[in-house]
């Protein structure tokens, strides 16, 4: 039997453990990186080690939890590099899951597109909000985790400083300059000596010198009102309100000034979360989380997940905090342990960290740990948690903390906090979710007196003015759309615009499958219509079929939302409440079945138009037209061509010209009855 790249047999991947058994015993017990390849050769995960022999060695003995175990069965050989030390190894890891990008690995996807606030290393300099961090010498500030934020305090800083605006300059002033933005060093000479006081007056700005020029506008505020001039203390005065509603938001305050990165982070059923909370200047400003599958271990994986964050990254505060780690020891509760942990305790610990703010932090910016013993990091004692620390400081050049106590380890504490709430919360919704769902089928079916309806078929026509008809089917299994069951269907017998009959040959076609094939009955069929389109599906399931599935209608209102539910022969209104799961399941299921004809009718008539187009032109037949699609590929390309790219086909000069002529609109029929169409293709588009 041939064997294909998948799942190898047993006997296989016997061999397979073979062979990595024996490479192991030649790994030498050095730190490096190791990455671990698939069956076609794919590197599939990237990690580190202390000792490159018994972490690998790990991965092939003992048991494992189920994620790590996919991880396990892929690996069919490794490699792996040795560094000199833990902090080349890190830099290493985080280079090669960039390079690579391995399916397994903790991959930032989102997370590095945070914006920046940038001032530009120009004669001529700009501040611009830019979520690409480049080596040019520009002044960075941030990241902003929300974007709001940046382009709110850009906006403000506009407002207090006018440089230019302009990428390129223009050849006279804009509209900036008559608003007071842009000093126009289009059209005026500008001294340095001006630009570098307003950078630095900048500069200080985003580095939390924003109370001092607060005072300074106030203090201008009360000279234009001592003046008389109640216009410009009205600028100075709404300036003032503006730097109050974009940098006072905060949560918690502390008496230094420092600006720091807290990490904390979760781990469950295989996710992690790791929560971020950026302190600027003292002030708890913003939090961000992050959620993702995987597959290592734990606090290996936060490592990755915060080397990767920190790589490129100019913009660094001046301390990061980590949680602590030790061999067997959990890094931050998960959700069951912290099950009994209640919202009061992270309130009380959050007020306790403004209440021990005044006397717990130094006023020292560097804030040596051995300023304050009860807050000191644990001794060096612990090996790896050294190890982790020195080569982060080595790296990124900025101190890093992994507290124990005190009001650091309350910060790290209630990032975890806030990390297993998001995680819990991510796990709620998705229960959430599915008994929502659950439950509207069980409603629903108690409406209709059905029970539970399990599997649910809906029909949808689509043509205009009987053109191109073709019908869709979508199914909906336990309230959820099974795409792979979706069918599509183009109308055989029915000319003309006759929804009716078109949903007599749909219905007839496909349940006459359904009973030639032993395929699964629905317990619900929904068609998109009214009464009329109802019975002519009952019609053709009692009378030629001999089905007895109940049948249901789904009526739109004249803004073409879902607006009645419809069963039974003769029809009668279902009063399912419009602000029920039950009706909102209904919603979603006439909106994708409309949405899959549509698409599906959009496809059809694209295909008859290039068909007709070229149809239509004398001299070319079906042998032709199938020739020149197959050279060209498209009727776009065609009607781009030149008169000589038609002659490898055998087309003359003369034909080709009018092929070109007639895609090309200068035989277009501009007839009433083809701009009726043509409006008529527009609002089945907009519906």
């Amino acid at each position: 039997m041939t064997e294909y790249a998948g799942e190898p047999d047993r006997q296989d991947r016997k061999k397979i453990l073979e062979a990595i058994k024996n490479k192991l015993s030649l790994v030498p017990e050095q730190p490096g990186c190791y990455l671990m390849k698939n069956r076609e050769g794919t590197i599939i995960y990237v990690g580190k080690a202390k000792v490159l022999r018994n972490r690998l060695r790990s991965y092939f003995t003992g048991s494992h939890t189920i994620k790590t175990q996919l991880l396990v069965n892929d690996i069919v050989d490794f490699e792996y590099i040795v560094t000199a030390n833990n902090m080349e190894a890190l830099i290493l890891e985080c280079n090669l899951i960039k390079k690579y990008y391995p399916r397994y690995n903790v991959l930032l996807k989102d997370d590095k597109s945070f914006p920046y606030i940038k001032i530009t290393n120009e004669k001529h300099p700009r501040l611009e909000v830019t979520r690409r961090v480049l080596k040019d010498k520009a002044k960075y500030f941030g990241p902003y985790p929300n974007p709001y934020a940046a382009g709110a305090t850009k906006k403000l800083l506009d407002r207090l400083y006018p440089l230019r605006k302009c990428k390129t300059l223009p050849d006279r002033v804009c509209l900036y300059y008559h608003l007071g933005q842009c000093i126009a060093p289009c059209e005026y000479e500008v001294e340095q000596e001006t630009y570098d006081k307003m950078v630095h007056e900048i500069s200080r700005f985003l580095s939390g010198g924003h109370n001092e020029i607060k005072q300074e506008l106030t203090r201008k505020m009360h000279e234009a009102a001592e003046e008389l001039n109640f216009e410009r203390a009205k600028e100075l005065r709404d300036q003032i309100q503006h730097i109050d509603t974009v940098m006072e938001k905060q949560k918690i305050t502390t008496t230094d000034t420092v600006d720091r990165d807290v990490f904390g982070f979760a781990v469950d059923k295989g996710w992690m979360c790791v929560q971020i909370l950026y302190m600027r200047q003292g002030k708890l400003i913003e939090r961000h989380a992050s959620s993702f599958p995987y597959y290592g271990e734990a606090y290996d994986d936060f490592l990755t997940f915060v080397t990767q964050y920190y790589s490129e990254n100019p913009a660094l505060p001046k301390e990061v905090f980590l949680p602590a780690w030790t061999e067997g020891q959990q890094p931050a509760p998960s959700l069951e342990a912290a099950a009994a942990v209640e919202a009061p305790a992270m309130e009380d610990r959050a007020g306790q960290m403004v209440a021990e703010a005044g006397t717990a932090y130094s006023t020292d910016a560097d804030m040596e740990p051995a300023d304050d013993p009860a807050e000191a990091d644990d001794p060096a004692g612990s090996g790896s948690k050294a190890d982790v620390k020195e080569a982060l400081e080595s790296w990124l050049k900025v101190k890093v903390h992994i507290p124990r106590r005190g009001l650091k380890k309350n910060m790290v504490d209630m990032a975890c906090d806030n990390a297993r709430v998001s995680l819990e919360e991510k796990f709620r919704l998705i229960e959430r979710d599915a008994d929502r769902t659950v439950k509207a089928v069980e409603n629903l079916g108690q409406w209709l007196g059905l029970g539970t309806v399990h599997r649910i078929e809906a029909f949808d026509n689509s043509n205009i003015q009987g053109s191109d008809p073709v019908s869709a089917m979508v199914v909906f299994t336990n309230g959820k759309p099974d795409r792979k069951e979706y069918r599509k269907y183009k109308i055989r017998t029915v000319q003309g615009p006759d929804d009716y009959e078109t949903m007599r040959e749909v219905v007839r076609r496909r349940y006459e499958r359904v009973l030639k094939e032993g395929l699964q009955m629905p317990d619900l069929i929904v068609i998109d219509g009214g009464r009329g389109h109802m019975s002519a599906a009952i019609d053709v399931l009692e009378n030629e079929l001999g089905l007895y599935i109940p049948v249901c209608g789904l009526v739109k209102d004249a803004k073409h939302k879902t607006a009645q539910l419809l069963i039974g022969d003769p029809a009668e209104v279902v009063p399912v409440p419009r602000d029920s799961q039950e009706f909102y399941l209904l919603q979603r299921i006439q909106d994708e079945v409309h949405r899959f004809a549509i698409t599906f009718h959009r496809e059809t008539r694209a295909k008859s138009m290039t068909v007709s187009q070229l149809d239509a032109i004398p001299g070319i037949g079906e042998k032709r037209r199938k020739a020149l699609l197959k050279h060209f590929g498209s009727l776009k390309k065609i009607k781009e061509a030149e008169v000589a790219d038609f002659k490898p086909l055998g087309i003359g000069e003369k034909l080709a010209d009018q092929i070109l002529s007639a895609l090309n609109g200068r035989n277009s029929d501009s007839s009433p009855e083809a701009g009726e169409l043509q409006e008529e293709i527009q609002q089945a588009d907009a519906d």
